[in-house]
């Protein structure tokens, strides 16, 4: 699975990858202490954003592969 953020006028940036429930990928400039990922199953993800601020005003996407 895959968390993106698209903030205003601006284009989808990755924030993390998924490959399997335990294991995440950050993307530099993104960690887990701001964006917790967590995947109960190959069918369940959650992100949670801790300590909101106005620079994460943003649409957030999460996207699935199946290979």
């Amino acid at each position: 699975m895959f968390w993106y953020q698209q903030p205003p006028r601006s284009s989808l940036k990755l924030i993390v990858s998924s490959t399997s429930w335990n294991y995440s990928s950050y993307e530099d400039g993104y960690s887990e202490a701001k964006f917790e990922v967590n995947r109960q199953n190959t069918d369940y993800s959650l992100m949670t954003i801790k300590n909101l601020t106005p620079k994460d005003e943003a649409t957030y996407f999460c996207a699935a592969s199946d290979h």
